[in-house]
């Protein structure tokens, strides 16, 4: 299948990227500068994140939230839920996450209106995982729920956004073996293996390269850098391809357009209905 993205829309975005960084912005991955005034936090952010993201902070947070023992709900009333949060590690997006996850899955299905293969249905799912931040499943701290994520267990590579952190191990492969598969490495804590969680222990239908995108579309040192790649497997590698155009339209669909919700949700309750059952486990 060829692979076709908006290159003009692309072009512009680099162009933006190679702008000069005006005095005290900071560039995260993904090129995005933060503006002055949100610098602080955002460097907060991550100190408390790379500081908390433990290997046994991780196995503790997967233990607990694995049991799904919190509610019972449809995928779309967990998509309602995200209209109540705005994700302040993301300096590119002020509104509420309902409104970025169907711009970028409005995105894709525009360039394939026939294909509802992996990228579609991951990316109305992708981000569910933040209801995290919802009192009903712990209200946890943003630096628990979003941000990008990196494996825990093995040295803290260089490609790390806000590279500060001291190594909880030192070696580059930890307690892992070379090529042994990112399914069998535990990544920092968050949204995204939250909800590969909640979708593979409900039995989602969904592919592979598509549970994929959803644990791994804040790997930004992976999908960016090509760091860590000595972890992955041959399955890894061919999935990493559809991350690739995930990233892309999740990079690059974020606008002031808004969406219809109402008029595009019967496209997505079917798109909902043919992967996941009608009530999940939380």
């Amino acid at each position: 299948m060829t692979i076709t993205i908006d290159q003009t829309q692309i072009a512009h975005e680099e162009e933006k990227k190679m702008a000069p960084v005006e005095a005290g912005e900071l560039v995260l991955d993904g090129g995005f500068a933060v503006p002055s005034q949100r610098k602080a936090s955002v460097e907060e952010f991550y100190r408390l994140n790379h500081t908390h993201q433990t290997f046994d902070f991780v196995k503790r947070m997967r233990e607990e939230y694995g049991k799904l023992d919190r509610v019972e709900m449809s995928v779309w009333e967990c998509c309602e839920l995200l209209n109540e949060f705005v994700d302040e590690s993301d300096p590119d997006l002020d509104e509420p996450q309902i409104e970025h996850l169907l711009q970028t899955a409005e995105a894709i299905r525009k360039d394939y209106p026939t294909r509802t293969g992996s990228t579609s249905p991951a990316s109305s799912t992708v981000n569910l995982g933040k209801v995290l931040l919802h009192p009903s499943f712990g209200q946890l701290p943003q630096w628990a729920v979003v941000g990008d994520t990196f494996p825990v267990g093995c040295a803290f590579d260089q490609s790390n956004v806000h590279y500060k952190r001291q190594p909880e191990y030192s070696t580059k492969l930890g307690v892992y073996a070379e090529g042994c598969g990112l399914n069998n490495v535990m990544m920092s804590w968050g949204h995204d293996d939250y909800m590969y969680l909640v979708a593979k222990k409900n039995k989602t239908t969904l592919p592979s390269a598509g549970l994929f995108i959803i644990r791994y579309h804040s790997f930004y040192p992976l999908h960016k850098s090509g760091a860590y790649s000595f972890l992955m497997n041959e399955e890894d590698k061919e999935n990493l391809k559809w991350l690739h155009v995930f990233n892309k339209y999740d990079l690059y669909s974020k606008s002031k357009v808004r969406i219809d919700v109402e008029s595009v949700k019967p496209y997505y309750l079917s798109l909902i209905e043919k992967y996941f059952p009608a009530k999940l486990k939380w």
